[in-house]
């Protein structure tokens, strides 16, 4: 706490600017970033790990932990080097504390430790999708209160955040994530991995549109349901392939795509009139898709709704998103131990910064 509080001016009044070294290692990207006062980003160093889990149609997680050992402390290292800074001018190390896959996170979780104890710095303990959600402020400040569309691999969710560093999830999937029914249409479909940006190309570029089902759920629910809209891509592939018929690829990929944006982007512009919400934020791996970065800001744009969304190099797993959410722990002295370990089901409610602030 005392490390937290050497960041304030004599008078108490301002923090110092905070430097937090942050990393990500909670599936497949090893990342490491360094940011200023949780908005400019000095350095942000992502190694992909796509190429090797091409080769299995997925991601492996033993093979995704080997490959974070491998790189983490180089590019803890690189970091350093490119941010011009000397490591005693670090405030704080940040890492991803959950969710994600176990084995991965402990990878990253250990070197931020051993780095936090080597230097003598705080460590601060990060949600994964806390991270995703403040990707935002790296590009404009976040008003409150304000609606969070999280949309990913593992979570597609409605975030209610009526100030800051405080979640409540409004709407979640019942079934599959997002990213999860891209990745499995796109299976069906015969695209490679990652399949999802593939289904978006097709679905852009198609002239035709195979109709498909909207899934709504009970009236006034901000819940998402794809399995049987996933179900329903692969009875229309089996049918044609059964009857000797050529697959509309680009037409099921698009009928697929409007159906998905249509309903996350009504669930959201609904949260955000209920909720009298200022900011509408989206984010998450799948915030890279075109089709629905095009109808969500359409959609903004028509109902007068202000619509932060991060750029491309932001929206996939990186660390800078990871220093932005960190910051908001740093300000209040909500600082980890070196007790913590991987949590893959970690609360983002549960992470949320404590009512009142330490003096």
């Amino acid at each position: 706490m005392n490390k937290a509080m050497q960041s304030k001016n004599e008078a108490g009044a301002e923090l110092a600017p905070a430097y937090i070294l942050a990393v990500e290692t909670s599936c497949d990207e090893t990342s490491v970033a360094i940011v200023k006062d949780g908005q400019e980003v000095l350095v942000n160093l992502v190694a992909s790990q796509i190429e090797t889990h091409k080769a299995f149609g997925g991601v492996v997680p033993e093979v995704a932990s080997r490959q974070h050992v491998e790189c983490i402390t180089l590019l803890m290292q690189q970091a350093i080097e490119e941010s011009g800074l000397a490591p005693d001018r670090l405030s704080a190390i940040a890492v991803t504390e959950g969710p994600g896959l176990v084995g991965a996170l402990l990878v990253g979780i250990m070197a931020a430790k051993a780095l936090a104890f080597a230097l003598d710095k705080p460590l601060i303990g990060t949600h994964h999708i806390a991270g995703h959600i403040y990707a935002n402020r790296l590009i404009a400040e976040i008003e409150y209160p304000a609606i969070a569309l999280v949309v990913s691999g593992g979570h597609t969710e409605i975030v209610r955040m009526e100030s800051e560093g405080r979640f409540e999830v409004v709407g979640r999937t019942r079934d599959d994530a997002v990213g999860e029914a891209y990745d499995k249409v796109a299976r069906a479909l015969g695209f490679p991995y990652p399949g999802g940006p593939h289904v978006d190309r097709a679905a852009q570029a198609s002239e035709t549109v195979v109709p498909l089902p909207r899934v709504w759920l009970e009236e006034g629910s901000y819940d998402f349901s794809l399995s049987g809209l996933k179900s329903a891509v692969l009875n229309l592939v089996n049918q044609s392939r059964m009857k000797g018929e050529e697959v509309d690829t680009g037409g099921i990929a698009r009928g697929f795509q409007e159906s998905v944006v249509e309903v996350l982007v009504g669930k959201a512009v609904r949260a955000m009139r209920q909720y009298g919400a200022k900011q509408l934020l989206l984010c998450g791996g799948v915030a890279a898709n075109g089709g629905l970065r095009a109808e969500l800001t359409a959609r903004c744009e028509a109902e007068d709704i202000e619509l932060l969304i991060p750029p491309m190099k932001y929206c996939t797993d990186n660390a800078a998103m990871i220093g932005a959410a960190a910051y908001v722990k740093w300000k209040r002295g909500e600082l980890s131990d070196l007790s913590i370990k991987g949590e893959p089901g970690l609360s983002l409610e549960g992470w949320s910064v404590r009512e009142q602030a330490p003096l």
